[in-house]
């Protein structure tokens, strides 16, 4: 596969992934012969490893440039990336049935919000830093078609699951918007706060610290590309 096969059925087989465990039932099959836990574990490694095979081929893909790399552009995912995975190992598993990776049967008590206080979209504002990082120094257009296809989806996925919010939770809408945010530090700031979630904060961020460092001393061994700044 020497053209753009190879990318165009990566790409395809992990779109694919995403749409069909929900046709006919599938995915609830599943879950109910396998148990939620497994079947999301499963998923998300395949997902995972499906979303490695992606990157590959479109490094193997042609080289059409839209923009050059520049030298200062490795910086971007290489700042960004650190508050990227932080943001999942901390968002994961939130209390907040309105996003993804949250508890889909949680109760939110708008006097402790815990992490949704700084986000209520970890995972989506994870991957849009992610993609919107590594869209920077990859201007050929095989990556601008990942990248950017990535950062479009996690950035309208926001307004989308607000939208489900506010249609479910009804009058009580306006205390969990309150409560929450986008993306904000201010809570990093509140001694209340950080006297309740400080702890496990610090040791979620701590994880995710070392997952970044791991990810990045073996991106060029999975991915093939060096992430260092030339």
């Amino acid at each position: 596969m020497t053209d753009w096969t190879e990318y165009g059925f990566a790409l395809g087989i992990f779109v694919a992934s995403h749409f069909l465990p929900r046709v006919g039932g599938l995915r609830e099959r599943l879950i109910r012969a396998f148990g939620r836990r497994v079947y999301f574990s499963a998923y998300g490694l395949l997902s995972l490893g499906l979303l490695v095979w992606v990157i590959v081929a479109a490094g193997r893909a042609p080289y059409v440039e839209l923009w050059p790399q520049m030298p200062w552009s490795r910086w971007v995912p290489n700042v960004l990336m650190p508050l990227s995975v932080v943001l999942v190992t901390c968002g994961s598993g939130l209390s907040n049935p309105f996003t993804l990776g949250g508890k889909r049967k949680a109760v939110f008590d708008p006097a402790n919000p815990g992490f949704a206080s700084i986000t209520r979209h970890p995972l989506f504002v994870a991957l849009a830093l992610w993609a919107g990082a590594h869209l920077v120094p990859n201007g050929d257009l095989a990556h601008v078609i990942l990248f950017g296809s990535f950062t479009v989806m996690a950035l309208a996925a926001i307004p989308a699951f607000d939208a489900r919010a506010r249609r479910e939770l009804g009058p009580q809408a306006a205390s969990f918007f309150a409560a929450t945010s986008t993306l904000s530090l201010m809570s990093l700031a509140d001694r209340s706060w950080l006297a309740v979630n400080g702890r496990a904060l610090a040791m979620r961020a701590a994880l995710g610290l070392i997952l970044w460092i791991a990810a990045l001393h073996l991106h060029s061994l999975v991915i093939g590309v060096s992430p260092f700044p030339l």
